[in-house]
């Protein structure tokens, strides 16, 4: 074969490249726009990179870096109050052990939490949802997880009587976000004018069930998130939420959420996200 037969043949192979791949790229779904323009940035349990989560110092680190809202964990104690608290017991975050619902607000108040930032052990009483309250008031805006307590939606009554309190039952103020879909129409009866998210564990999501219900924002892990996900919840209206199960890789997850548009970031290091998304 001639050197120009060669060079035609490579040629004419590479033009039938060129239009196979054209033709996958243009059948492969494309990430659409979000619903809103910039997206929107959730301090984690505060900012629980620099000091102990879900505590009134890592809340106020957070809001001096400009938040969108803080993100608060709720649990309940048996004397019906409420507290700042991911888990359900306090074993991991603070020095005593015990189940949340089973302990007195004075009792988990006794204890304190435990932290280590810096080679520096870091030490912060647990909060409850009023104190929260009366250290940022109105300042701030708030994106709060209720849950069931040993089955039961028992702690969303109790929400409403703390948030009217404060002059905070107002959706500009307020959002509300569940895993239980008992406890979200227990808040949509009682305070209809507060936004709703459901959340979906990790690995469970449904995309049949968050495109049927009518609430406005769906919460997902970063691994469920996929361009068709995505794009069929836009279709719908719907905003996308999202939170990062895997530390490690919450960077590399949220450079991935951005090419998809997503509408809200859960974070655990808000100046690597603000500046993801300043870019």
């Amino acid at each position: 074969m001639t050197n120009k037969k060669r060079i035609l043949s490579v040629a004419i192979l590479i033009v039938l490249l060129l239009g196979l791949f054209g033709f996958l790229e243009k059948g492969r779904p494309q990430a659409e726009l979000g619903l809103i323009a910039t997206p929107k940035i959730f301090a984690h349990r505060g900012a629980m990179d620099r000091f102990n989560e879900s505590t009134i110092t890592s809340y106020k680190i957070a809001s001096e870096e400009k938040v969108d809202a803080l993100e608060l964990d709720l649990r309940m104690t048996k004397d019906h109050a409420l507290i700042v608290m991911h888990d359900e017991t306090i074993d991991r975050t603070t020095n005593c052990t015990g189940r949340v619902s089973n302990l007195s607000l004075w009792e988990i108040k006794s204890c304190f939490t435990i932290g280590e930032y810096n080679g520096e052990i870091t030490t912060e009483e647990v909060p409850t949802i009023d104190e929260v309250f009366q250290t940022f008031g109105s300042k701030q805006k708030y994106y709060i997880e209720t849950r069931l307590v040993y089955g039961e939606a028992v702690m969303e009554e109790r929400l409403v009587k703390v948030l009217l309190a404060h002059h905070l039952l107002d959706k500009e103020q307020v959002a509300v976000q569940s895993f239980s879909e008992e406890s979200l129409e227990k808040m949509a009866a009682i305070a209809p004018q507060l936004q709703l998210t459901l959340l979906f564990k990790e690995g469970e999501f449904d995309i049949e069930k968050a495109l049927e219900v009518d609430y406005p924002v769906v919460g997902l892990e970063a691994t469920d998130v996929t361009e068709e996900v995505v794009n069929a919840l836009h279709r719908q209206g719907k905003e996308i939420h999202v939170f990062f199960n895997d530390h490690e890789n919450m960077e590399q997850q949220q450079e991935r959420m951005k090419k998809l548009n997503i509408d809200g970031y859960y974070t655990d290091n808000i100046i690597f996200t603000k500046r993801l998304l300043s870019k």
